[in-house]
């Protein structure tokens, strides 16, 4: 059964009664059934859940879940409140302090960037524990491509933020007319320093967001407030 609040069922109807998704649907049920899959069957679509497609203001798009037992949450690059931060968020964590004067957050949860209008999606919703995208062919890819799409030319004034080559050829799918794209290496400590940090995504976001006479994002998580 699909777990998606009624605003994004209205959003992707046509999308989800299509045979490949209704045929990627059954395919991921038989895989939590017989093995071990990221995140529980009931948070696969919890980054839809927490944002309507109305609020979104903020596009992040991660590669697949984590595939650590007890890691991933819904959320692309989040992880429970007492996980250890992976490699990639402690990054994007530095480059939150340099960029936006925050406290380092305490923990990996970014349920709070989610309510504030920012869409943590990853490319591939689900993952076999310790296969990194082990699912990257089953049809995912398909549907996120259709939502980056479909929040481009439905909404105005996105901020679509693609780290790494993996995110970034979805931006072939954005009306850059109408819309920012921020782009930058990937946070993971391969490439981060070559070109993530010093890149200034959530600054830039929120300029962006001011200009249009929307509200910024609250970054700073744990009820941290801004320093600059």
């Amino acid at each position: 059964m699909i777990i998606l609040k009624d605003e994004w069922k209205e959003f992707l109807y046509d999308e989800m009664h299509k045979g490949y998704f209704i045929h990627l649907i059954q395919k991921i049920s038989f895989e939590y059934q017989s093995k071990t899959v990221f995140p529980e069957y009931k948070n696969i679509f919890r980054a839809f859940n927490l944002v309507k497609p109305s609020e979104v203001k903020v596009i992040i798009i991660g590669q697949d879940p984590y595939h650590g037992i007890n890691q991933a949450n819904g959320l692309a690059f989040s992880v429970c409140d007492t996980c250890k931060i992976p490699p990639s968020l402690r990054n994007i964590y530095t480059e939150l302090v340099d960029d936006v004067g925050c406290k380092y957050p305490k923990n990996g949860n970014l349920t709070q960037w989610a309510k504030e209008g920012v869409f943590l999606i990853n490319a591939v919703l689900t993952v076999e524990e310790g296969h990194v995208n082990s699912h990257k062919d089953f049809g995912w890819q398909r549907f996120t491509d259709t939502i980056v799409e479909m929040l481009s030319d439905k909404e105005e004034n996105l901020v679509f933020i693609l780290w790494g080559a993996q995110s970034q050829k979805k931006e072939t799918l954005i009306n850059t007319q109408k819309h920012l794209v921020i782009k930058s290496a990937h946070p993971s400590p391969l490439s981060a320093y070559r070109g993530f940090f010093g890149s200034r995504p959530f600054s830039k976001a929120n300029e962006y967001l001011i200009e249009w006479d929307k509200t910024p994002i609250k970054w700073c998580l744990n009820a941290e407030q801004t320093l600059l």
